[in-house]
């Protein structure tokens, strides 16, 4: 699976339980979840990687279930005492818990470990079930162009800044001229991420944010062409329900590379294997209707209300890539 935070690990729950992945020796399955970079970022001189560890702790038992992010029981003392000291940035909050984590990997880094073994270390603690690979292990990062506008409306120019700081604190609500992926160009796939495209039996696309979640994934050379050449097949679900993001602000990325919020609209804009896309199928909500070339599309409940409803998704994931 190509995934990217809360939306992706919430259905990489589903799947672990359509599959059976529970934990039992018994299980006859092996699943890989390649995992969204683009968010990571240096804060405080910690590497934070906020999708990987949504996955790590969603997977793991240990998730805020409430917020979708975060640790279970967090508390927030040294947060508090940043702030004191005048500290930037305020506007992230780095849980007393959660640090621990930031902790670990940064240490392992510094050591010269790379992402993805620092990856594995981690989850030595929190046995997800599911093998977690990042999608690269170099620094290959999200930022955004912007409007920079100070003087009575008039645009003077424009400035980036990192993904996390316009969604967390601007939400997004600062207009977008341009996502760029900072370091693509020389970046790799992490080890075993193009050996798992290869050797499967089904990949598939989680009803994550296609710009800056499943977008950031492909933006790493070299995951693009592996799954046009894979021997699987290759199915998507809409993160779009009803002409709205089921959850996220994907509707304002969509709008800054000129894709309408609709459910046949992302599956164009991932493109049909058979003429250059990736695409070989693509799971809709009931009554969000799409037609494109190429693609083989159904119809079945999108909505991830229970991990009951979730596996359903998955089986008809697995079932639109796996044919009788």
């Amino acid at each position: 699976m190509l995934v990217g935070g809360v939306g992706g690990a919430r259905f990489l729950l589903g799947l672990k339980a359509a599959l059976g992945l529970d934990g039992r020796d018994t299980a006859t399955h092996e699943l890989t979840a390649v995992v969204n970079t683009g968010d990571d970022i240096w804060l405080h001189g910690l590497r934070i990687c906020p999708d990987l560890d949504t996955c790590m702790y969603t997977l793991g038992g240990g998730i805020d279930a409430e917020r979708g992010w975060g640790r279970a029981g967090e508390t927030w003392v040294v947060k508090a005492e940043l702030a004191r000291y005048g500290a930037d940035p305020e506007w992230f909050g780095l849980g007393d818990l959660d640090l621990a984590t930031h902790l670990v990997r940064t240490r392992m880094l510094q050591a010269g470990y790379p992402l993805s073994a620092v990856t594995a270390a981690l989850c030595d603690r929190w046995q997800p079930g599911v093998r977690l690979l990042p999608a690269t292990d170099d620094r290959c990062e999200t930022h955004v162009v912007v409007a920079d506008d100070h003087a009575g409306g008039k645009t003077q120019g424009r400035r980036a800044m990192h993904f996390q700081e316009w969604w967390i604190r601007h939400h997004a609500r600062l207009p977008a001229i341009e996502f760029v992926p900072v370091g693509a160009d020389t970046s790799e796939p992490a080890a075993g991420v193009l050996d798992a495209i290869a050797g499967a039996d089904a990949v598939l696309l989680a009803p994550s944010n296609p710009v800056v979640s499943i977008g950031s994934v492909l933006a790493v050379p070299g995951i693009r062409p592996a799954l046009r050449g894979a021997g699987a097949r290759v199915i998507g679900l809409s993160p779009i329900v009803g002409g709205r993001a089921v959850r996220g602000m994907a509707e304002a990325c969509l709008a800054t590379i000129d894709v309408p919020c609709e459910a046949g609209a992302v599956a164009a804009h991932y493109g049909a294997r058979s003429t250059g896309g990736i695409l070989d199928g693509w799971l809709v909500h009931m009554g969000d209707r799409a037609t494109v070339p190429g693609i083989e599309i159904r119809e079945i409940p999108l909505l991830m209300t229970d991990v009951a409803a979730t596996a359903a998704m998955a089986r008809a994931a697995l079932d639109l890539a796996l044919p009788q």
